[in-house]
């Protein structure tokens, strides 16, 4: 199937409104295209530690619908059109030309899915939910997962750094912490490898969803790991719900400025002697996070490189 695409120009300060008038016209959802500046919050909830300059905002934005090749479009634009008009009257939203294409059916949520294949991390095999096991990996340590909407592949180096770390500290009494847990591949790997119970912290709610569905896939119980929404650095009732002094290892794979002000509250959460595993940190972040450790008590055991990234791991004395 063809699909008509529609391009409309209108000012990224309305988006927000433009697309709930498409909504109202029969749209439903809409792309966006801008040069908004990411904000704090946004660049904390992408893994990306050093982004690239951007284009300089100039407040146009650009709204790309879609609608089946046998709808009526005429219809459903003569409405668009009419609510833009009407709403053109109460604030300017720019231009809101149309520019009409077509482009080919795809399934825009799993099309990622054709670039992520199974693949080993040491002797870990992880591999997709709709990929088959082979034959001759029956007897590995095998990782099933799907991230959905949460990130977590285990493709990042980043996330292999942990592994591994993960590998050398986990024991039968293990209690986890996993701050950033996203698709929960980093508890998994630990329950795996006979951590007793993990606890995962999130900022993205699909990150549940994601989780309970890779525990089921891997055969572990729900109940040995709990998964919890919020942002540990600054949110009490996360930290109390959370608990204090009573994990052996706290993971937290996510962004050397994130990982700054995360190390001095996460050491309250650590037991005496507790393991913190970090990553998530370019090269040149390294310092930076060393000397955050350092400066929240902790004595650094090890660090860890592959490729560009970096993992520090340290002890609570």
């Amino acid at each position: 199937m063809r699909w008509n695409k529609f391009r409309l120009k209108t000012l990224s300060s309305v988006e927000d409104i433009v697309i709930a008038t498409l909504a109202e016209a029969g749209v439903e959802g809409a792309e966006i295209e801008d040069k908004v500046p990411l904000t704090e919050e946004d660049k904390q909830q992408m893994f990306v530690d050093i982004l690239p300059d951007g284009p300089e905002d100039d407040g146009i934005a650009y709204l790309n619908f879609y609608l089946e090749e046998d709808a009526d479009k005429e219809a459903i634009l003569a409405r668009v059109r009419e609510e833009l008009e009407d709403l053109k009257n109460f604030m300017d939203i720019g231009e809101c030309t149309i520019e009409e294409s077509q482009t080919e059916d795809k399934d825009w949520i799993n099309n990622w899915k054709e670039f992520f294949h199974q693949f080993y991390v040491d002797d870990i095999l992880i591999i997709p939910s709709w990929e088959e096991m082979k034959p001759e990996d029956k007897d590995k340590m095998v990782i099933h997962i799907d991230p959905g909407t949460a990130f977590g592949t285990g493709m990042h180096e980043t996330t292999q750094l942990c592994m591994r770390q993960l590998k050398k500290y986990v024991t039968s009494g293990t209690q986890l912490l996993d701050v950033g847990t996203g698709s929960g591949i980093l508890s998994i790997v630990a329950l795996k490898l006979g951590a007793k119970h993990a606890v995962g912290t999130d900022l993205d709610p699909c990150a549940i969803s994601a989780a309970k569905e890779n525990l089921e896939v891997n055969e572990i119980p729900a109940d040995a790991m709990e998964i919890m929404i919020g942002n540990i650095i600054d949110d009490e009732q996360v930290q109390d719900a959370v608990g204090y002094e009573k994990y052996d290892i706290v993971a937290a794979n996510i962004l050397a400025d994130v990982l700054v002000p995360l190390t001095p509250v996460i050491v309250h959460q650590m037991k005496k002697g507790g393991i913190y595993i970090t990553s998530g940190i370019i090269d040149e972040k390294e310092q930076t996070v060393v000397d955050a450790v350092k400066a929240a008590g902790l004595e650094v055991v090890e660090v860890t490189h592959q490729g560009e990234w970096v993992s520090v791991t340290a002890r609570k004395v």
